[in-house]
């Protein structure tokens, strides 16, 4: 995204984990890629999903959504926690990554 196109759209930053039954870390990296977001997710030793999601605030509302509602097909998601929620001039991460 060039700074001519986030220009007049707000851009937000926000840290998530996922609690519950969770696996399919290829289905977020898919939703935030949908939605035109960037941002990185991994499994936790403790059995969550943790990551960070960035892009215009409106579509990271919307993954915040998917996170707590509807994750992967075989996901039962008991508690989504989102922290550090924050405004940001500009995009502070390129593309999605799974990490491992």
């Amino acid at each position: 995204m060039s700074e001519g196109e986030s220009a007049g759209r707000k851009l937000a930053s926000v840290d998530f984990e996922i609690f519950g039954h969770v696996q399919g870390l290829y289905y977020t990296e898919r939703e935030g890629l949908r939605l035109g977001l960037v941002g990185w997710v991994k499994n936790t030793f403790s059995g969550t999903v943790v990551g960070q999601v960035q892009g215009p605030a409106d579509m990271v509302e919307e993954m915040k959504v998917w996170l707590s509602k509807e994750g992967s097909p075989t996901s039962r998601i008991t508690r989504a926690s989102f922290t550090n929620q924050r405004t940001i001039d500009k995009l502070e991460l390129s593309g999605f990554k799974t990490l491992r």
